[in-house]
């Protein structure tokens, strides 16, 4: 399984924060670094200093690290028109050498959307959004040098683009939808997506979720296989329950509720855990939601004791 760091930056952190966890997550080997992109916090912290854009941040990383896969989980398509999407992302892959991945859905936290002046639209309409977006996105990018690009919907109308400037890896990066939605969303990732990811969802939930891509893709003539199936779970890893249990406090939250609802315990538990979500979903990816910035230390514990025995 490949493992991923995965940041909530909203609630409280500066770009050095992000670079820091960014470098130890490439020194200590894990396959990428992603960030959330969201404008505002969640819960009872503060935000404090401030939301980081989450593109402006990857642009940084992309330059100040060498080998890691960096992106979002997921660019909300209620920010940002998809044709400067399109060219920030691949200026992005450009910068980094060709290691940035697109995760992209319809958003749904309608609290940020009013505290920085964002439209939101109704839930049907941010899924039409969403489309045409995914549409847009990687038709531009698909399109041939020197040819050019139309498209025309209900939401977004392109004219004659010349489709630049291309991404380093074509025909495009890779392209994340997620969600839990039973129909639309198994076959929006179908049509659209190399990743499908499912989030903070129990294991036989995350199953079946799963199965409705592979019939989505089925019913459209595409191979199932060629969908990669990750997970997003928090983490709360110590050497010894005294270790999970100073974790767990700093992070607000009872350990009996992140070793159901996460992944938390020894090294050993979560490695027993992880093989256990592989066995039954077919999960080949697996996203640490690392809420504790500063914790550098279990960054890196998970890396020499859980990574390798996966």
């Amino acid at each position: 399984m490949d493992l991923r760091i995965f940041t909530e930056p909203q609630q409280g952190a500066y770009y050095d924060d992000l670079l820091r966890v960014a470098r130890a997550a490439e020194d200590s080997g894990y396959d990428a670094f992603f960030r959330s992109d969201h404008f505002l916090a969640m819960g009872e912290a503060s935000g404090e200093p401030g939301p980081t854009d989450a593109w402006i941040t990857l642009a940084g990383l992309a330059r100040e690290t060498s080998r890691i896969r960096l992106g979002t989980l997921v660019t909300s398509a209620t920010f940002r028109n998809p044709g400067p999407l399109a060219i920030a992302v691949a200026q992005v892959d450009q910068m980094s050498g060709g290691r940035v991945e697109l995760g992209l859905g319809g958003g749904w936290f309608e609290a940020e959307h009013e505290a920085y002046g964002l439209p939101f639209p109704s839930l049907g309409e941010r899924f039409e959004i969403l489309t045409e977006q995914l549409e847009m996105i990687t038709g531009l990018w698909r399109t041939l040098p020197g040819d050019r690009f139309a498209f025309a919907g209900k939401h977004y109308t392109v004219t004659d683009s010349p489709a630049l400037p291309k991404p380093v890896q074509q025909p495009t990066p890779p392209v994340i939808v997620g969600g839990h939605g039973r129909k639309k969303t198994p076959a929006l990732a179908a049509r659209f997506a190399d990743e499908f990811n499912v989030a903070f969802s129990p294991i036989e939930a995350t199953a079946a979720q799963f199965d409705r891509v592979d019939a989505a893709c089925v019913e459209i003539g595409r191979d199932p296989k060629e969908l990669v199936r990750s997970i997003a779970q928090v983490i709360c890893v110590g050497r010894d329950d005294a270790e999970v249990a100073r974790r767990a406090l700093v992070l607000g939250r009872e350990v009996d509720d992140l070793r159901e609802n996460g992944l938390a315990g020894t090294p050993a538990e979560v490695v027993d855990r992880l093989g256990a979500w592989r066995d039954r979903t077919r999960a080949t990816r697996v996203y640490l939601q690392l809420l504790d910035l500063a914790d550098i230390d279990q960054v890196e514990l998970v890396a020499s004791e859980v990574l390798p025995n996966l």
